[in-house]
């Protein structure tokens, strides 16, 4: 497993545009799922009166999902190509899953995102896109996708006029052509995916979905930092103890370690270290793991809380200033205004305490001081205090934890960077 570079990959998207199907096909593809569980999933899709969703059910493996037929949580699973091992984070595409969506995101190496080409981008195509672009995800291939559902089917012309119009979102967030690739597909039928044979689609001689994300960079890992590790659950083993699972943002953790979690202020040490149900000397950035940790009560810590060396603990926030970028808000933002903030795990409502400054969301220079308001499209530097105690950090100094998505009345209002913090004393 360790001899392959790790690149953990995100699977966005708007709703019903193939995402999860992509995925299933992805694994069986690369012998993940043999031959025959896809034929047992058929048959039961089938049955259900869902037959186009059998790849799908790979990975939406909660019964509700099955029958709704969304995904709901986010899912792990791993595959290999020949240069890495990949960790797929499917990240929900439903509107109400948005959430769920910003925390797979923020932990992505790199994404792929789905578009259909029936119906091209749409209102989730743009937000998931901006999102990405916010969270740090710098590379990513889009998979125009259900390439065998267009009129005529497998329609070049189809095809391109989608490719521009994801060419423009892209450009209009801010990636560069260097950062992402567009090419056909369809994962229901396997067209494009990696199958020599009958699977082609007769006028493309790009690559293959596979061979595309096989061409992704693994992003340096920040191993001089100190550690960093955002807790996604904690459970509590029998006969082994506390087990805080999460992922390693920044930092090396081994057996020994002595840790603090914040904002919970809990200290203990790192007993043992597991990664896909192996144990493991050491862990680095980007590793996904579970560490059995001694000294600290399962109802000590809980989701949201950061990791990191008792002797450097995570910063935790009395207030902080950020850079922020309004979205979709349905009137203005103002001094006062209280939504919830989504950092790496943790929700927790903040206060807008200061609009300081409105800048040129493209140039970042200052327009106005002190605004009454912003509206969509602006972008501000803004002072926010915390309604409860949150662990976050200045975006220079550990990236990963200092970005955010704001979110209200269940959809992305704005998204941005913590630029400055004033530390409250634990």
């Amino acid at each position: 497993m360790a001899d392959k570079p790790h690149m953990n990959l995100v699977f966005i998207g708007h709703v019903d545009h193939g995402k999860s199907t992509l995925v299933g096909r992805t694994l069986f593809e690369t012998g993940e799922i043999p031959d025959h569980v896809i034929e047992e999933y058929k048959k039961e899709a089938e049955e259900k009166g869902k037959g186009t969703f059998a790849y799908a059910w790979a990975m939406d493996q909660l019964d509700e999902e099955r029958d709704r037929g969304l995904t709901i949580d986010v899912m792990h699973k791993r595959f290999d190509t020949d240069k890495y091992y990949f960790t797929i984070i499917d990240a929900p595409g439903h509107q109400d899953f948005v959430k769920n969506m910003i925390t797979g995101t923020s932990q992505a190496d790199a994404a792929v995102l789905v578009v259909a080409a029936p119906e091209g981008v749409m209102a989730q195509t743009r937000e998931h896109t901006f999102l990405a672009k916010t969270l740090g995800v710098d590379q990513l291939v889009v998979a125009i996708n259900k390439m065998d559902a267009t009129k005529p089917e497998f329609s070049e012309d189809r095809f391109n006029e989608v490719k521009d119009e994801v060419t423009k979102l892209l450009k209009s967030v801010g990636y560069q052509d260097s950062q992402f690739n567009v090419i056909p597909t369809s994962a229901l039928k396997g067209h494009n995916i990696t199958r020599e044979g009958e699977h082609q689609i007769d006028w493309w001689d790009g690559e293959k979905f596979l061979e595309s994300i096989n061409g992704f960079e693994v992003p340096e890992k920040p191993i001089d930092k100190p550690l960093r590790l955002p807790i996604q659950d904690v459970y509590s083993i029998t006969g082994i103890g506390t087990v805080p699972v999460g992922r390693i943002e920044t930092g090396v953790m081994e057996p020994g370690d002595k840790v603090t979690f914040m904002p919970a202020n809990a200290t203990g040490e790192v007993k043992s270290i597991e990664e896909h149900h192996e144990e493991i000397p050491k862990a680095e950035p980007g590793d996904n793991v579970g560490f059995n940790v001694r000294g600290v009560g399962k109802d000590d810590i809980r989701r949201g809380d950061v990791c990191g060396p008792a002797n450097d603990p995570p910063t935790v926030a009395e207030t902080f200033t950020a850079r922020i970028i309004v979205l979709d808000h349905p009137s203005v933002v103002t001094e006062g205004y209280t939504p919830v903030f989504h950092t790496h795990t943790a929700q927790v409502a903040c206060k807008f305490m200061e609009l300081q400054k409105k800048l040129d969301a493209k140039t970042g220079e200052v327009k106005e001081e002190n605004p009454d308001f912003l509206k969509n499209g602006e972008a501000a530097v803004v002072k926010v205090m915390p309604t409860r105690n949150l662990s976050i950090e200045r975006v220079e100094e550990f990236s990963e934890l200092g970005r955010f998505a704001i979110r209200d009345m269940g959809q992305t209002v704005a998204a941005g960077q913590v630029i400055d913090i004033e530390e409250k004393e634990m």
